[in-house]
């Protein structure tokens, strides 16, 4: 949530100065404000930090990022897509969004200890297995580097911000002004820093903004995190 209307105010801000169009700056809020605090964050927090670890982070994910996502993102991609603001529009939406949904029921089960049979839970284990490679397919076909793209300083800005600044950002204020430590604190701080969220970029192409930029997001986006990681896990161990 903070982090997301970090993203909101800075590029919404540096927009409207600089003259960008709603679409892109749409884009840049979806795709840089969303971490992808699952698909790439859960097996490296894992990976780093073991199943305590795994822990924190699906807590990060669930409640935290996806819920961001399927509320304030879609608010996002309706306005920014339109230019204009209609409230009971922009909550039928987040209300049919079919992600919501599944997070509603999932919740409802979950408080009300109700569960499906094992053969369904086998059946839904693995085609939830594949949602992933889907998506990683489907932005892919949308992505075409252009060393001439227009999109390059966007896409930089972008990137930098997400895979470098958000994470210092949450570094400052967990470790030095609110005197945080241990394994809560690096694990937010590591899924702060992890590439933007498929999800997201999804959302904005879905949408029409700048799909392109969207998925040069994504695509540059996830690769080049793995070295950012790298230099923040070494980072959170040196102090």
């Amino acid at each position: 949530m903070v982090c997301f209307c970090l993203f909101f105010f800075f590029f919404y801000s540096l927009g409207n100065w600089l003259g960008w169009s709603k679409k892109l700056t749409g884009c840049l809020i979806l795709t840089a404000g969303l971490s992808n605090t699952s698909f790439v964050g859960f097996p490296i927090i894992e990976a780093l930090y073991g199943q305590e670890g795994l822990q924190t982070a699906i807590i990060v994910d669930q409640p935290g990022s996806f819920v961001v996502m399927a509320t304030l993102g879609v608010t996002v991609a309706s306005i920014f897509s339109k230019g204009d603001v209609q409230l009971k529009l922009i909550f039928k939406k987040i209300l049919l969004f079919p992600p919501f949904i599944a997070f509603v029921l999932a919740c409802f089960l979950n408080f009300t200890t109700v569960d499906f049979p094992l053969f369904l839970q086998s059946v839904f284990q693995k085609v939830g297995g594949t949602v992933s490679s889907i998506a990683l397919v489907s932005v892919g076909l949308q992505l075409k580097i252009d060393k001439y793209s227009k999109h390059w300083n966007f896409l930089t800005l972008g990137l930098f911000f997400k895979l470098m600044l958000t994470p210092l950002f949450f570094l400052i204020l967990y470790r030095f002004i609110l005197k945080g430590d241990g394994l809560i604190v690096e694990v937010s701080i590591m899924e702060s820093a992890m590439a933007p969220m498929i999800t997201g970029a999804i959302l904005a192409s879905s949408y029409g903004l700048k799909p392109k930029l969207s998925s040069m997001m994504i695509g540059i986006g996830i690769p080049l995190s793995f070295l950012t990681l790298a230099f923040w896990y070494w980072i959170l161990q040196i102090l």
